[in-house]
């Protein structure tokens, strides 16, 4: 069965037409960022229409094991992402997070009213890896093309692979003073355990 795609692209002047353009964000951007920062399994994929029948969503469940920022009410949470494919019938979003089922990660997350959504596209997801000794983590910039903030000339990712304990220190540090002067206080961001459109 032939699937027909939609595309959504983001691009400017001559860049990749497959490439999404965001500012570059360090690991201290996306904690300030991020309302919830949480370490899980990912336990469900599931793409789904919107209500209106226009655009596809999916919806990623993670079981969390560990909170670095933020409050979870329950066991889990779901990371809504644009894209994915129902049936034959698929939409593409170049530079959004993808999660697979099974796969642990550290997700920096965004709450917009019941929803959560990833931080800064494919660059607030991080893919645990134990298959060595030390468990290590890698950022998730594939089709995003990143520009610096100040001169929006292309810029390489600012995250490099780490090990999954230099990350939560990264995050734990940057939950700190920003460099602008002292935190705002904000209360803790609690977010539903599964809500869905």
């Amino acid at each position: 069965m032939t699937r027909r795609w939609l595309t959504a692209l983001v691009t400017t002047g001559a860049l990749s037409a497959l490439a999404t353009t965001l500012v570059a964000m360090d690991v201290p951007a996306l904690t300030r960022a991020a309302d919830l920062v949480v370490r899980g399994t990912v336990v469900r994929v599931e793409p789904r229409w919107t209500s209106d029948k226009r655009r596809i969503i999916t919806d990623s469940e993670i079981l969390v094991s560990e909170v670095l920022k933020g409050n979870v009410t329950g066991k889990t949470i779901v990371a809504m992402q644009p894209g994915g494919v129902v049936g034959d019938i698929g939409q593409l979003v170049h530079g959004a997070a993808t999660f697979a089922l099974g796969e642990e990660v550290v997700v920096f997350l965004e709450r917009r009213g019941d929803r959560a959504f990833v931080v800064g596209m494919a660059q607030g997801r991080f893919v645990v890896d134990r298959a060595g000794a030390t468990p290590m983590v890698r950022g998730g910039e594939e089709a995003l093309f990143l520009v610096d903030a100040k001169t929006h000339a292309p810029a390489p990712s600012p995250v490099q692979p780490m090990t999954l304990e230099a990350l939560t220190a990264l995050v734990r540090q940057s939950l700190g003073p920003s460099p602008a002067g002292p935190a705002t206080p904000r209360p803790d961001v609690t977010l539903p355990a599964v809500k869905t459109p």
